[in-house]
């Protein structure tokens, strides 16, 4: 019979939008607060991927993407998806979201992403928050699934994290 026991910790990631580069650095200052030290950082670019946010957000948002240096038990990914939101909240204007916060997990195989909204394919987790399979590792590269969103399956998403991949293939975690 298999034994149970303790998950393997991941690397905590996260998406971000935001209305602005001062408000995005507000945030990772409190995620930093939370979650520890940022690990790896992408560029920060217009999000051009869709208009959807743009009214939310008062115009074009920022995108880009972290990981932190600690590893968290992925059982927790429901909390922190809860606190993220916690967060947003706390940024908002008017009940308008100025920075938008898409926690994940981060391994050598996969991207999971955690997010509110149910789907035919992500898993009840706790407390409302569902995981979503976004990206799995095969043939050399991290590869989109039929749901993945336009920007985290681009050609510079994907070979970001492929670097990212890399590096924490040789550092642990």
């Amino acid at each position: 019979m298999a034994q149970t026991g303790e998950f393997a910790k991941e690397t905590l990631f996260l998406g971000v939008l935001a209305s602005g580069e001062s408000l995005l650095g507000e945030a990772l200052s409190a995620l930093a607060g939370l979650y520890g030290p940022i690990r790896e950082r992408s560029g920060v670019a217009p999000f051009t991927f869709t208009d959807y946010y743009n009214e939310e957000m008062g115009g074009i948002p920022l995108r880009s993407y972290y990981t932190f240096e600690e590893a968290v038990d992925p059982s927790r990914l429901a909390e922190i998806k809860v606190a993220t939101n916690d967060l947003e909240r706390r940024f908002s204007v008017e009940g308008r979201r100025r920075v938008n916060l898409d926690p994940g997990l981060f391994t050598l195989s996969n991207l999971v992403l955690a997010t509110t909204k149910n789907r035919s394919h992500r898993i009840a987790l706790d407390r409302g928050i569902y995981a979503e399979l976004t990206l799995i590792y095969h043939d050399h590269s991290y590869r989109a699934l039929p749901w993945t969103y336009a920007d985290y399956k681009s050609r510079e998403t994907i070979m970001l994290l492929n670097s990212w991949r890399s590096a924490l293939k040789q550092g642990g975690n």
